[in-house]
């Protein structure tokens, strides 16, 4: 089921699973201009609807039409990022994920985190520098800005964490040039890194949902366990 709720850090959306969990858990982050609402969409097709997804709205709102608002976690500038400005979406996206885990049946230690765009940003910080508390990372049409990066330590547990990034060859809002950077960024790291390019623009098209959902099952929330 979907539900909208206000009474937490963040507005948010989420996607529920049927019966009592807990249920490996999904937080979507949307990019800019859009809302709580724009990546719901998924949630049926995420670990074939048995994920708990929960789609919080970034706390910068602006006025996108007449009649129009559109959301974003950070303002966009340009002079690059402010890292100032964006501590501000950051911590209010921590506090976000610490109420739901306590007030939603999640799964601790099958939480993934996924951002599109501009939530992307939000969401290789967060994981990055926690990334024992998550169990993947998965970032879509984003990129991840060298200021940020280099204000992330590196991290024992950055060996090994399943990171997926995607991004389309005709993106007209972030050059793909910028997604290849933040893959050299993210190897130097040690992750787990799958990367993947796709024939698309700023967007999510069949084959790029289908490549999250093995990646997802198979990296993540149901990998093959050997036995020796």
């Amino acid at each position: 089921m979907a539900a909208y709720s206000a009474l937490m850090e963040l507005l948010h959306t989420a996607h529920c699973p049927a019966g009592e969990g807990p249920f490996p858990t999904i937080f979507a982050l949307h990019g800019w201009g859009a809302s709580a609402h724009d990546l719901l969409g998924l949630a049926p097709y995420l670990h074939g609807g048995q994920a708990l997804v929960l789609c919080p709205q970034g706390p910068y709102g602006f006025e996108i039409g007449p009649g129009l608002r559109g959301y974003g976690w950070f303002p966009m500038g340009q002079r690059g990022l402010d890292l100032g400005e964006f501590r501000k979406g950051a911590a209010a996206l921590h506090a976000f994920v610490d109420q739901a885990i306590e007030r939603y049946p999640v799964e601790r230690r099958k939480i993934v985190l996924l951002g599109f765009s501009q939530g992307g940003v939000m969401a290789y910080d967060l994981a990055l520098r926690e990334p024992g508390r998550f169990a993947g990372l998965a970032t879509l049409s984003s990129w991840l800005p060298k200021p940020l990066s280099d204000s992330i330590p590196a991290l024992p547990e950055h060996a090994g964490f399943p990171v997926l990034v995607q991004h389309g060859t005709a993106d007209e809002m972030i050059e793909v040039a910028r997604a290849r950077e933040s893959r050299d960024l993210l190897a130097a790291r040690g992750v787990a890194l799958s990367y993947r390019e796709h024939e698309m623009g700023h967007e999510i098209r069949p084959e790029a949902l289908r490549d999250l959902v093995i990646w997802l099952e198979e990296k993540v929330l149901s990998p093959i366990q050997l036995v020796y």
